[in-house]
């Protein structure tokens, strides 16, 4: 899919949760430095909240960590913010997730999170990608993303934030496939809860 069809579609699913004026919002932000500045905070917060996943919970922590994340975001900026489910993508080729139709109600309103796809954060045109690094850099990372991520950024990365237009200049391509809705962020927040205070 080129970029404007991608941002065609996510505008589309965008307006399906949330209504066409945020769609239109989400299109026309601009991300200021202070912005910038509060975004990084907030996600240094969270990583050091968080502790690094367990073998095998690579798609429900990044979940976790991007709920998290946009309601962390959604108090300290004036920019829309959303959780994004997909594939991502290395080089073209789908790393998480699989080009196959969605029914996003279906998997995120269930009372156990069993999704193999990515989980992200636009804020406005942006992609703002707390789990990222944090796949790449475990144990059970598929092989593609840990040697593009490492070659490409590097160790000791926390956060990847581009606009989503230029993410494939990085070798990355962010498939949108559903737009969560505020209760379905809230019931990833249980997960991330759970995480960070076990029983």
């Amino acid at each position: 899919m080129t970029v404007a069809k991608d941002l065609i579609q996510l505008g589309k699913l965008v307006a399906a949760q949330h209504g066409w004026a945020e769609a239109k919002a989400f299109k026309a932000y601009e991300m200021a430095d202070a912005d910038k500045a509060r975004l990084a905070a907030s996600a240094i917060e969270i990583l050091k909240v968080f502790p690094k996943a367990e073998s095998g919970e690579g798609a429900p922590v990044a979940a976790w960590l991007s709920a998290a994340l946009a309601v962390q975001l959604e108090r300290h900026l004036s920019a829309p913010v959303h959780v994004v489910a997909g594939v991502l993508a290395v080089d073209g080729v789908p790393v998480y997730g699989h080009r196959a139709p969605v029914d996003g109600a279906a998997v995120f309103g269930a009372e156990d999170l069993l999704w193999s796809g990515h989980v992200w954060v636009m804020v406005g045109p942006y992609v703002v990608d707390i789990g990222l690094f944090r796949a790449a850099y475990s144990a059970d990372c598929p092989a593609e993303l840990a040697r593009h991520v490492h070659s490409v950024f590097g160790q000791d990365k926390g956060l990847y934030v581009d606009l989503w237009r230029r993410t494939r200049h990085s070798g990355l391509s962010y498939e949108p496939q559903y737009v969560m809705n505020r209760e379905e962020v809230t019931r990833l927040m249980g997960g991330a809860y759970r995480l960070i205070a076990p029983d």
